[in-house]
């Protein structure tokens, strides 16, 4: 037998690229016409953040519980784990962070008035996940019925949700940091197992949304 220490990464995968992708096809061609659902309601996100209505926040916060919880009974549940067995222990964080959202939707719980370095790498975050996250699969060479989408697909889902975050203010919100970001952790440790170099746009979204909040907690700190 084999030392442990001989063992690489890709060793322990379960499934290939090409069946990973294929994954993404089976699951869009399923649930279409949805996406253009998901696409509005991504639309409606970038409306009531811009606007900042304290009055229509909640309604924010609800399309994302109803996209996290969407997505993980769908995605990972039913389709992501018939190919990789450790996904269905994942599978219910989506729903705890769908949870989460749905208590500060009923607390109006979060305020849009972020400005300055965050603010725009929120924006930048948030853009990437609803209109580039998607031209991914063509510009990597897939084909376009592989592409990820916000409230389809669990990576586009969960970068908006930290784009959000960014943007936002609330003594929530540390809770709802968690899922997202581990997930991104996850996702991209994955892809980059498998030779993706889709893997550096989860780790440059960590990135950059790292660096935005270490800036805006020294700001705080200054100003205090």
């Amino acid at each position: 037998m084999s030392e442990w220490w001989t063992y690489r990464a890709e060793d322990f995968l379960l499934f290939s690229p090409r069946v990973y992708w294929r994954m993404f096809e089976l699951h869009n061609a399923a649930l279409w016409p949805l996406h253009l659902l998901t696409l509005a309601a991504s639309l409606i996100i970038i409306l009531l953040i811009a606007w900042r209505p304290r009055s229509w926040v909640r309604w924010l916060a609800l399309i994302l519980a109803i996209a996290w919880v969407f997505v993980g009974w769908s995605f990972l549940w039913h389709r992501y784990a018939t190919i990789n067995w450790a996904v269905a222990y994942v599978a219910p964080a989506f729903a705890v962070e769908g949870v989460l959202l749905l208590i500060v939707s009923l607390r109006d719980g979060l305020a849009f008035d972020r400005r300055g370095l965050a603010g725009w790498i929120g924006y930048l975050i948030l853009a990437f996940a609803l209109a580039g996250q998607p031209l991914l699969a063509p510009l990597q060479g897939r084909n376009w019925a592989s592409s990820e989408v916000f409230g389809i697909a669990p990576d586009p889902t969960a970068i908006a949700t930290l784009g959000v975050l960014l943007l936002a203010r609330g003594r929530l919100l540390p809770v709802l940091l968690p899922i997202p970001v581990l997930w991104c952790l996850l996702s991209g440790l994955t892809l980059g197992t498998m030779g993706e170099p889709q893997a550096w746009a989860l780790h440059a979204t960590l990135a950059l949304a790292t660096a935005a909040w270490i800036w805006t907690i020294i700001r705080q700190r200054a100003v205090s």
